[in-house]
């Protein structure tokens, strides 16, 4: 068949991107009256297949009317068009997939069938291939969810997440690594840790997340201070110098199935003990660590809020990093309140800089938190006897061997900068006079995000007060910052919607 000259072929159509932020999952646009469409037998959700040269993705369509995308156009968004990496009006191919064998194993386990090692491997091979389309996630991760995966199978978990990944091997020798399991706003200790333990001659290579749902993670806050976009080559200098680092985990594909399976477990709002085990000790046996201390904060608002929940996720942290090689170690902290008093990357960034600096204004409870950690690492990697490492990593940090290393990791990393400072400030004010009963820290990490955090890095929230302080009425509570007015009106109207987020009790 002969086709008219300057049109596409009926399997083909030309790309446009049309700006659209899907987050991470690749979708394609086509319009009702597309050929492609009607001879693919093509519908909206479908999963299709473009092939652009040698690089081929899977996306799922949209069907859209209107005349703001054309017939022979195939609108990407941004998350497609990264991944295809295409130019404006470049010809792809489209057509069906191949079928998803692996899908029988979904489907086995939503009916209750223990999954083999083989099995599990084949879903997550697909999954960081991104063949999976999001209801299909949703499928698996649902299928995983309460406590449906047991040891076995959490083993083969991690194990599959391990090996689509890249993995850094440093030879010889310990590499101490550390996780908080979450849920607390302005808990920034790994960027007090990182540099004591790396001055006491641990190595100590710390590869951080974004935040997902948070105001702020590691890596948003060290990137006010310093570059975290770094590759493996650039880690290995950065640590050969310094001893340690502090950088983006995404930069290097270290367990990328897990940003994937994570991106559909976060709006689920589902638990899963075994998925989250298999999310932490991945990522640290691909990063080449030896010895894992992990953070685990209890509190009614934390994420793990029971000491039960913590002791039976502990026990199982513990055997499944032993299973896989890792000595792992699990710290119970107080999950009750925020940490420091920034909530939000440059606000919590300058609360890791007044404790490294010794300022007398530092935040006391930031301090000896991390001083607590690192004193169990210290321990942990035998660089001082039981017993001994609290007091060896408040001495490193008092006399400014901390902030010293810091610097040099920094400089390394590309260069130390101070954070940015917010354009736009309101205090928000207690109603009345009493002590502060609890802080919600759930709500404050929502109310940082409204104001612009993490994506605004001058954005979040300065908190004024904690538990069991006395307030009198109309002083301050905590102060929103903002980078623009709409952000920060936005903040403040849900704070007046809202119950009491820093609830204080009228005394008797």
């Amino acid at each position: 068949m002969q086709t008219l000259p300057n049109h596409p072929t009926p399997s083909k159509l030309r790309l446009r991107r049309l700006g659209i932020d899907t987050y991470q999952e690749p979708v394609l646009f086509m319009h009702r009256d597309c050929r492609v469409c009607h001879s693919e037998g093509f519908e909206a959700q479908s999963r299709v297949e473009l092939a652009l040269g040698e690089r081929i993705i899977v996306a799922t369509l949209n069907v859209v009317s209107g005349d703001f995308l054309a017939p022979d156009e195939a609108g990407l968004s941004e998350a497609a068009w990264r991944l295809l990496k295409a130019q404006e009006g470049d010809m792809v191919s489209l057509r069906h997939p191949s079928p998803l064998e692996s899908l029988g194993h979904v489907r086995a386990k939503v009916y209750g069938r223990h999954l083999t090692q083989a099995a599990i491997t084949d879903v997550i091979e697909d999954v960081a291939a991104g063949r999976y389309s999001d209801l299909q996630l949703a499928a698996f991760v649902t299928a995983c969810a309460g406590d449906r995966l047991d040891l076995e199978e959490t083993v083969s978990l991690t194990r599959a997440m391990v090996a689509v990944g890249e993995r850094i091997d440093w030879g010889e020798g310990l590499v101490m690594d550390k996780h908080s399991v979450g849920g607390l706003p302005g808990n920034r200790t790994t960027m007090v840790i990182v540099p004591i333990v790396a001055a006491c001659g641990l190595r100590m290579p710390k590869t951080s997340s974004r935040a997902i749902t948070s105001p702020a993670g590691t890596a948003e806050t060290m990137e006010t201070l310093a570059p975290v976009d770094l590759d493996v080559a650039q880690i290995r200098r950065v640590v050969e110098r310094t001893g340690g680092c502090i950088v983006w985990g995404g930069a290097v594909r270290l367990s990328p199935a897990d940003d994937i399976l994570i991106r559909v477990e976060r709006p689920l709002d589902l638990d899963s003990q075994g998925q989250l085990v298999a999310s932490i000790l991945s990522k640290k046996v691909a990063a080449g660590s030896t010895h894992v201390l992990i953070d685990m904060p209890v509190g009614p608002t934390a994420k793990v809020r029971s000491v039960q929940a913590a002791e039976l996720l502990g026990r199982l942290l513990n055997q499944v990093g032993q299973t896989l090689g890792l000595q792992v170690r699990v710290v119970q902290t107080d999950g009750l309140a925020p940490v420091g008093r920034g909530i939000g990357p440059a606000l919590e960034a300058r609360d890791v800089l007044a404790v490294l600096r010794n300022q007398a204004d530092a935040p006391a409870d930031l301090t000896k938190r991390s001083l607590l950690l690192a004193g169990e690492i210290l321990e942990f990697g035998g660089a001082t006897p039981a017993g001994g490492g609290l007091a060896l990593a408040s001495a490193v940090l008092a006399d400014g061997r901390a902030w010293r290393k810091f610097q040099d990791i920094c400089a390394a990393q590309g260069g130390l900068r101070e954070p940015p400072v917010a354009a736009h400030l309101q205090a928000v004010y207690a109603l009345r006079s009493g002590s502060v009963l609890a802080i919600d820290n759930r709500r404050l990490a929502r109310i940082a995000k409204l104001a612009g955090a993490p994506e605004a890095a001058c954005a979040g929230i300065d908190l004024h007060v904690r538990p069991g302080e006395f307030v009198e009425r109309g002083q301050p509570l905590f102060t929103l910052h903002a980078a623009t007015p709409g952000e920060l009106a936005y903040a403040l109207e849900y704070v007046a919607s809202q119950a009491e987020t820093v609830h204080v009790q009228e005394d008797a």
